[in-house]
């Protein structure tokens, strides 16, 4: 007889991706990395997937998958960035699924709706979607059909239940106090039951409808607790400790199992290190006589409900009053001096928006579709496709005309326009206090998206949407509605083919395109392209066609933009010209650029392109600040100059007043800092190996008491360190290995702390396996660096092996 354990995490990321762009801008919250995304991947999806467990000494005694053991879901929207921003991170999980498989019969993973609504809010079509989707995500990215899904918050009711089990979904996971009543099967008196009167230890059978089954598993809420706010993760043995005295508890049978189910950014983002803790507590566990982990469709497997259970409709994991956290000021909040209002507003304005387009779907769609609703459900297809081919077997199966253009264009912008009307109810944004936040920000731009594509419908939303949308009130003066949130961080965002011409045509400015060019979710056809330059001054004209990726709209837009020097860039787009009117306006506005000054330029292009214009402000967040880096080097230059003619020149007389205790002029030692910094940021971004001139550099800093930007120079030599580890193999990996151990010994003593996590890694992959076949100056430089990444000798000669 064995005690089972079981920890879920359920990780998910809302779709942060520009509704337009398809892709995540920097988001400046989560510096200092590029967006949230990218942080939480650092700070839990990637250590999750190689965590440490540490001897007594604190060495690296092994380097574990947790997704090996626990049982998870992963949202699709995450998993799709995965797939492209972290693809190592993305394999590390699928693999743990099929070793998990392999090992127990069923894999650990478990599906999710699509994108993360709250399903008892939406209407069953929606529902219904939400699910296949998910499903067919889940099957594109783990190979196999699962057994389990997670419900968004667990948010429930019985018409979800029941497209679970139509969906052929064998088990979900609930809240304790999610459960109303229960019976012993088959025939057993129904008890009405409170949390703390339900055994969780094992699962029950739900009947939502007739003729649907689904099993559930009420999870151990007072542990759950524990893990996700209490101080369990601050130490792996406790917390083994603490699962193992709940089985105690539960006067322990055969078809028993202790299991949690927490947020899975729990282990790692909520808590530092709580992929460690986590990583332990598994370890100790698994090390007991009589103990094991599983997972739910294995437990359920070998040990099938003997009771049945009926939920509390439109009840949550995470809102004490249902699921009013996602339409109501219900007091769910996370910060106490602010109030909610703004979640009703805007439910009902989405709501309404939601309405208005599926209706027009459904008679706009029947034109194009053999059923509209069954053609929703199979695009998502088309969406992991991303292919031709996948797109043509969508028209093929579902289209009434499936060879007609203006038909494939129709159905693409109803389907596009449905898409983002289910995105925009990602739960996100009503979860946290504020409406001005990015979480709301980004669902409100995904209604943005949806009324610009309702256009091509002669649907004219724009103005009955914001009125609805008034009433929604921000906590910070500086919005005071939900109009004002809109105006200034929602429709500064859209984006139209004229906007997608006036980036390529300033970007133009600063590199050469191809005749053929992608900029985010669009494709840039060149057609015509002129540059004249006359000193610092440049006149860029052309035509270019952009066809945009999701729906194939396709257009010919003329532009015209012209640099005076340093940020002074203006720029205009026509797109109603033919090739004619273009090319006798483009010979004009060279004509004049040629011959007048720049006030008449810009006028000419007024009368000519119109008086809207584009500038630098107008370009996508990521490309306006690499253009304005780029236009800031040459003054970066200039200060470099300056200050390095500084430092040179005084260097002898400040050496003189050092030694004689004098304390140095700040100015000096500013231009000591700048000019030692950016010879070392040189050399670590060279590709050669580091030279005396680097350590010297480093050296010189520390004669100076100087110290160094460690924000800046650490992410430089962590990289270089991870690219020589990658490398090192052969006749120079002895030399190759030196050379990390130099860098980490300069990068010390210039006060730097160099984040060896991925740099372990990687030695622990290609390296360590190593130290079985080596010998002499081989294996002495792999175990000084062994040593040195903080790898126990004597386990790792024991496990010379890659991570689980």
């Amino acid at each position: 007889m064995s005690a089972l354990f079981c920890i879920h995490g359920h990780f998910y990321q809302p779709a942060r991706e520009h509704p337009w762009l398809d892709a995540v801008e920097v988001e400046d919250s989560a510096a200092p990395f590029h967006d949230w995304n990218a942080r939480i991947t650092a700070e839990s999806y990637a250590p999750n997937a190689a965590a440490r467990i540490l001897d007594a000494r604190g060495r690296i005694e092994r380097i574990v998958n947790n997704y090996t053991t626990i049982s998870f879901n992963f949202g699709p929207t995450l998993l799709r960035w995965l797939d492209q921003a972290a693809p190592d991170v993305a394999a590390a999980i699928q693999h743990a699924d099929r070793q998990s498989l392999d090992a127990r019969g069923f894999g650990n993973a478990l599906a999710q709706p699509y994108n993360h609504v709250i399903m008892p809010l939406a209407s069953r079509r929606d529902k219904m979607t939400q699910v296949r989707w998910g499903l067919a995500d889940f099957r594109h990215r783990f190979g196999r059909p699962p057994e389990g899904l997670w419900l968004p918050e667990t948010a429930v009711d019985r018409q979800t239940l029941a497209v679970l089990a139509e969906c052929g979904i064998g088990l979900t996971i609930l809240s304790p106090h999610q459960a109303a009543r229960m019976r012993a099967m088959p025939s057993g008196e129904w008890v009405d039951v409170a949390p703390d009167m339900l055994d969780v230890t094992r699962p029950y059978l739900c009947k939502p409808a007739p003729g649907l089954q689904i099993a559930v598993f009420f999870y151990e809420r007072t542990l759950a607790r524990e893990v996700a706010f209490g101080e369990l993760l601050k130490n792996g043995g406790a917390m083994a400790d603490r699962l193992a005295g709940a089985a105690a508890e539960a006067a322990w049978s055969d078809g028993r199992l202790v299991h949690v189910a927490t947020d899975g950014e729990t282990y790692g983002h909520h808590h530092q290190f709580g992929e460690m803790a986590l990583a332990y507590a598994i370890h100790v566990l698994e090390g007991r006589e009589g103990s094991a982990f599983t997972n739910y469709a294995a437990f359920l497997a070998d040990y099938p409900p003997s009771h049945e259970v009926e939920i509390r409709d439109l009840t949550s994991w995470s809102c004490a009053h249902g699921v009013e956290r996602w339409r109501a000021d219900c007091g769910c909040r996370t910060r106490s001096d602010w109030h909610q209002r703004w979640r009703a507003p805007l439910r009902a304005a989405l709501d309404w928006l939601k309405e208005q387009v599926d209706d027009v779907f459904e008679r706009a769609g029947a034109d194009v579709f053999h059923d509209p609703w069954a053609a929703r459900d199979a695009y998502i297809d088309v969406l992991l496709g991303r292919t031709s081919e996948a797109l043509q077997h969508f028209l093929l199966v579902q289209a009434l005309r499936p060879g007609a253009l203006d038909d494939r264009r129709r159905a693409l912008r109803l389907l596009e326009m449905q898409r983002h009307a289910m995105l925009m109810f990602s739960s996100d944004g009503w979860f946290f206090d504020e409406l001005s936040r990015i979480e709301t920000v980004q669902i409100l731009r995904h209604a943005a998206r949806v009324i610009q594509l309702a256009g091509a419908f002669s649907l004219r939303l724009s103005t009955p949407f914001l009125e609805r949308l008034r009433p929604a009130e921000s906590n910070l003066p500086t919005y005071a509605d939900g109009v004002a949130v809109y105006d200034r961080l929602v429709k500064p965002a859209i984006v139209d083919a004229r906007r997608v011409a006036a980036h390529y045509a300033i970007t133009a400015l600063f590199r050469d395109y191809p005749d053929e060019t992608t900029v985010y979710a669009y494709r840039v056809t060149r057609r015509q392209g002129q540059r004249v330059a006359r000193g610092a001054r440049v006149l860029l004209v052309g035509r270019v066609d952009v066809a945009e990726a999701a729906t194939a709209d396709t257009a010919t837009l003329s532009y015209a933009v012209l640099h005076v020097g340093g940020t002074d860039v203006h720029a205009c787009v026509r797109d109603d010209w033919d090739d004619t009117r273009h090319q006798t306006a483009a010979a004009q506005l060279i004509e004049t650029f040629e011959t007048a000054g720049v006030t008449e330029v810009i006028r000419q292009m007024d009368v000519v392109c119109g008086r809207d214009f584009y500038t630098l402000r107008d370009l996508f967040t990521d490309e306006r600040r690499q253009v304005m880096a780029a236009l800031s080097e040459e003054t970066t230059r200039s200060i470099e100059s300056a200050y390095r003619r500084l430092f040179e020149d005084s260097r002898g007389l400040m050496a003189a007043v050092r030694d004689a205790d004098v304390p140095l002029p700040r100015e000096f030692l500013a231009a000591a800092e700048f000019v030692l910094t950016i010879d070392i940021r040189r050399a670590l971004i060279s590709p050669e190996p580091l030279n005396a001139s680097a350590w010297h550099a480093l050296a010189e800093a520390r004669a100076w008491g100087i110290t160094l930007a460690s924000e800046i120079l650490e992410p430089l030599l962590r990289a270089r360190i991870e690219r020589v580890l990658r490398e090192a193999d052969g006749v120079f990996m002895v030399e190759q290995l030196a050379d990390v151990q130099r860098t980490l010994d300069n990068a010390g003593d210039a006060g730097i702390t160099v984040n060896l996590w991925q740099a372990q890694n990687v030695f622990h992959v290609r390296l360590a396996p190593r130290l079985r076949d080596s010998s002499g100056e081989v294996r002495e430089a792999l175990e000084k660096m062994a040593e040195r990444l903080n790898f126990s000798l004597d386990a790792l000669r024991t496990h010379v092996t890659t991570p689980s």
